[in-house]
């Protein structure tokens, strides 16, 4: 039950990703130029789920719906963390497309796309490759 609720889980936000329109680079630079700011409403909307989901469902059952217990999502800020949100931002500024929606649109048929999965994957390899090397030391 799990794998299919993952599964609609999925194909749920894949749609919704294309219904407001991410999955076009040129949206995106739109709202982060600050010409169209109709993204406001996805991005509001995609808080507001945040928060039901993981705090406020937490607080209100014993345990999930499906699943045995509700995971503890650590999250700490360093130097890491901040170093990576600035590259991502500054990636996401500059080509306006992110990996879900990246992955959303090559379903659709971009295949504009590809160019654009193939830097994350090399990115995300550079990394790995970068933690191996330093953390090492």
């Amino acid at each position: 039950m799990k794998l299919w609720m993952t599964l609609i889980s999925g194909v749920l936000f894949g749609f919704g990703l294309a219904y407001s329109t991410m999955i076009h680079p040129e949206t995106v630079l739109s709202f982060l130029t600050l010409h169209d700011l109709g993204l406001l409403l996805v991005l509001c909307t995609a808080v507001a789920v945040n928060l039901v989901v993981f705090q406020l469902v937490p607080r209100l059952r014993q345990k999930p719906i499906f699943g045995e217990v509700f995971e503890k999502r650590p999250f700490t800020v360093n130097r890491q963390v901040t170093l990576g949100a600035v590259l991502f931002g500054i990636g996401w500024g500059l080509c306006g497309v992110c990996p879900a929606p990246a992955l959303t649109g090559l379903g659709t048929g971009n295949w504009n796309m590809i160019v654009v999965l193939i830097s994350i994957f090399l990115g995300a390899g550079l990394h790995g490759v970068w933690v191996q090397k330093f953390s090492k030391e």
